[in-house]
């Protein structure tokens, strides 16, 4: 092994740049991690964290794993492994099994089997323990201000199961500048091309568009709900092939202000995201929501196939006969779905990143 060539000062000194105490020869990099470092408490961060369905951009289901479930999974881990993913210990530099992999493929969790990094995002440190610029996907990677031997770093975990994975740092390559260093015994390697065990995948998910008045809000309520993975805001059902806001709004190109909705049918139903989109929004004001006036403010459903067509049509039967649309006519369009163009970046997640969201209607 390589470690027996080496004498222990070299072990020292990797150790000591690994771990942030030794800076390495890189360009200084100024990146915050996070406004606020989360403060390490003595519960794990799985008892922290919500149990409710979660699920990543990626489309895999981040739900915090229960107490149980990780006892069950923790049986199957050598002591080596345990005392990494367990007991936040740190492999010897340079022994890792996963060091100078350089095979194309995913490192999934060793304990959950959460995909975490890419070989893509693979490259040569120098500090003995492989190194990332950047995870598959941030959420499946938990950060924790760790002030252990005396030293301030920011700890990574797994999101889904807590297991401890090692450090990141600002001092990795571009484009993100960080360096996330991990010990080899907390991941698994699977391979391009191979079979990626069930843990390891994403959801089977489901896809459907909504278009209610302005995307913002649409979109932002529509992401709130549960089995929802994903909403986008984007154009639907025009006559242009390669729609703007501003065409949209002032060139009468026919499209609506829609909303693309990725969903887990395991946790959630059409018909019940059918429901949702009913509360969110007054189906019976045509070509207009409240004060947003215009046919891009529509109500309408773009279906993806003939079941939704159906469903869709028996809803809104049923929904015109209720109480609430008395004296009032439902004028929601239910259509086959149009090519959907994703919306411009700045309209992504709009309530998110400035708070707020569209006034609920009257039921």
């Amino acid at each position: 092994m390589l470690k027996l060539a080496l004498p222990a000062a070299a072990y020292l000194i990797a150790a000591a740049v690994a771990w942030g105490i030794v800076a390495l020869a890189l360009p200084p990099k100024v990146i915050t991690l996070s406004s606020e470092p989360p403060v390490k408490t003595t519960t794990s961060a799985v008892a922290a964290k919500s149990t409710a369905p979660a699920y990543s951009k990626s489309g895999h289901d981040v739900t915090p794993l229960s107490a149980d479930r990780i006892a069950e999974l923790t049986k199957k881990l050598t002591p080596a492994e345990a005392e990494v993913i367990l007991s936040k210990g740190t492999e010897r530099a340079f022994c890792g099994n996963l060091l100078d992999n350089k095979k194309d493929g995913v490192y999934v969790c060793r304990l959950c089997g959460l995909p975490l990094f890419s070989s893509d995002a693979k490259f040569n440190s120098g500090t003995g323990w492989p190194s990332y610029f950047q995870p598959i996907d941030a959420a499946h990677v938990h950060e924790e201000r760790d002030t252990a031997h005396g030293m301030v770093r920011t700890e990574i975990t797994c999101h889904r199961c807590d297991a401890h994975l090692g450090h990141v740092f600002e001092d990795g390559p571009k484009p993100t500048g960080l360096r996330y260093c991990l010990n080899s015994a907390s991941l698994t390697f699977i391979e391009k091309g191979q079979d990626a065990p069930a843990e390891s995948r994403p959801v089977a998910t489901q896809t459907a568009y909504f278009a209610g008045g302005c995307f913002w809000g649409v979109e932002d309520l529509l992401q709130q709900t549960p089995g929802v993975i994903d909403a986008i805001s984007g154009y639907q059902g025009g006559k242009t092939d390669t729609p703007t806001y501003k065409e949209v709004c002032y060139e009468n190109t026919g499209h609506a202000e829609s909303v693309k909705v990725v969903f887990d049918p395991a946790r959630i139903s059409y018909t019940q995201l059918l429901e949702t989109f009913f509360k969110i929004h007054d189906p019976s004001q045509l070509n207009r929501q409240g004060p947003d006036v215009g046919s891009q403010y529509r109500s309408a459903i773009f279906t993806v196939d003939d079941e939704q067509l159906e469903q869709a049509r028996e809803f809104i039967a049923k929904a015109q006969e209720t109480p609430r649309f008395k004296g009032r006519r439902i004028v929601t369009q239910v259509l086959p779905a149009a090519p959907f163009h994703e919306a411009e970046d700045y309209h992504q997640d709009y309530h998110v990143k400035h708070g707020g969201h569209c006034a609920m209607p009257e039921r």
